[in-house]
């Protein structure tokens, strides 16, 4: 490491257990890459999310941020590769979200989806480091590009790879000091949004389908994922949008996040 680099190293383990560490990450890596935005959470299949850095530019809307953290996480490839068995180091959001999540109304959607609110508008491209934490949590920390740019090239990507052993350490100590201190940090027993939102109206098939669909799963990647047929996907998706009174993904969605803005 040159010079530079080892001061950055120094400031992240300076930073470590303080408001400043997420800062810290950011600026070492752009020793590296250019981003345009950074964010760390801290996920748990039973608990809502902990924000651990909020990097977000200062035209991010702190309403869709806020709708994030109270359901819209739950449509987060990220969110669902920490809470099932995608491994630990660096991913391309393209290669954990599902088959049509990126014509999805979440990956558009101003209301719920912090990054998209930004006055940039979409983005390029997302990749994040994933962590495994203690006793049941894992965190992200994201690298975002907006439009205005160009996706991580396989360099840059084989080159943040490489730093995943650092990070990941830092990351995992500094949620570690933090959790000491605070009992936000503490999973409960909590129902999923999702649940709330529609299970009382739906059969347990038809609620899984529903799930998937708003996470942006194809009707044949939901027969994929339920071991069922894409012809009963089908019948299930079509039954549920009867029962709540909706004809499309995008009434769904609508009907989600007027629920979360309730």
């Amino acid at each position: 490491m040159i010079e530079s680099e080892l001061d950055g190293v120094s400031r992240i383990v300076s930073a470590v257990g303080t408001c400043e560490f997420g800062a810290s990450v950011d600026e070492f890596l752009r020793h590296y890459v250019e981003f345009d935005m950074t964010c760390i959470f801290a996920f748990h299949p039973s608990s809502t999310p902990l924000l651990i850095h909020d990097g977000y530019s200062a035209s991010v809307s702190r309403n869709a941020l806020s709708s994030y953290l109270k359901g819209g996480y739950l449509l987060d490839p990220f969110y669902v590769a920490c809470t099932s068995d995608v491994g630990d180091g660096l991913w391309r959001m393209a290669d954990v979200a599902p088959d049509e999540f990126f014509v999805s109304d979440f990956a558009a959607s101003h209301e719920v989806h912090p990054c998209i609110s930004d006055e940039s508008g979409t983005l390029i491209e997302e990749i994040g480091y994933v962590v495994t934490l203690a006793d049941g949590w894992r965190a992200t920390y994201s690298l975002m590009r907006n439009r205005c740019g160009e996706q991580f090239s396989d360099d840059q990507f084989a080159g943040l790879t490489a730093l995943a052993p650092l990070l990941s350490a830092a990351i995992r100590r500094h949620v570690e000091l933090v959790s000491a201190t605070s009992s936000e940090r503490r999973p409960g027993e909590i129902e999923s949004v999702l649940q709330r939102a529609f299970c009382d109206r739906l059969t347990a098939a038809q609620f899984r389908v529903v799930n998937l669909i708003l996470r942006g799963h194809s009707s044949q990647s939901v027969a994929k994922e339920l071991h069922i047929t894409e012809g009963t996907a089908k019948l299930h998706r079509h039954n549920a949008y009867q029962r709540l009174g909706v004809t499309s993904q995008a009434e769904l969605f609508r009907m989600f996040i007027d629920y979360l803005e309730v």
